[in-house]
C-alpha cells in the first residue's frame, strides 16, 4: 500500500471519528458538564446562603440572649427592690408591735401600781382602824364609820 493512501485514509477515518464525536459523544459529556457546574453552582449558592442566614441567625441569637439578659437584671432588680420594701415592712410591723406592746405593759404596770395602792389603803385603813381601836381600848363599829374609813382611804 501506499504512504499516502494510508494517510489519507487515517486522515479521513480520523475525520469521521472527530465528526462522530462532535454529532453523537461531544452533546452528552456538554448536557453533563453543565449539569455538573449547575449542580456545584447551586451548591456554592446554597453554600452562601446558609452562610448568610447562620450569620443572620447568630446576630438574632445574641440579640435575644441580650434582651433575656437585660430582663433578667431587671426582674433581679425588681426583686432586690421588692425584698427591701418587704424588709422595711417587717420592720415598721416590728415597731407598731412593740409599741403596742409596751402600751400594753404600760397600761398593766398601771393597772398593777393602782390595786397595790389600793390594797396598800386598805391595809393602811385596816392597820389604823386596828391601832386606834387598841388606843381606845374599845371596838370601832365598822358600819357607822364607813365614811370616816372611804375617807382615810382617800387621804393615804
Amino acid at each position: 500500500m501506499n504512504l499516502t493512501f494510508s494517510m489519507i485514509a487515517q486522515a479521513l477515518v480520523f475525520l469521521a471519528f472527530i465528526a462522530f464525536t462532535i454529532k453523537f459523544v461531544w452533546p452528552p459529556m456538554l448536557r453533563a458538564i453543565e449539569t455538573r457546574q449547575k449542580t456545584i453552582a447551586d451548591g456554592l449558592a446554597a453554600a452562601d446562603q446558609g452562610r448568610k442566614s447562620l450569620e443572620v441567625s447568630a446576630k438574632q441569637a445574641d440579640e435575644e440572649i441580650n434582651a433575656a439578659r437585660a430582663r433578667a437584671a431587671e426582674i433581679l432588680g425588681q426583686a432586690e427592690k421588692r425584698a427591701a420594701q418587704m424588709i422595711e415592712a417587717a420592720k415598721e410591723a416590728a415597731r407598731e408591735e412593740s409599741g403596742r406592746e409596751k402600751a400594753a405593759a404600760k397600761a398593766e404596770i398601771e393597772q398593777d401600781v393602782s390595786r397595790a395602792r389600793e390594797t396598800l389603803r386598805e391595809q393602811v385603813a385596816s392597820l389604823a382602824v386596828a391601832g386606834a381601836e387598841k388606843i381606845l381600848r374599845r371596838e370601832v363599829n365598822a358600819q357607822s364609820h364607813v365614811e370616816l374609813l372611804s375617807q382615810l382611804k382617800k387621804e393615804l
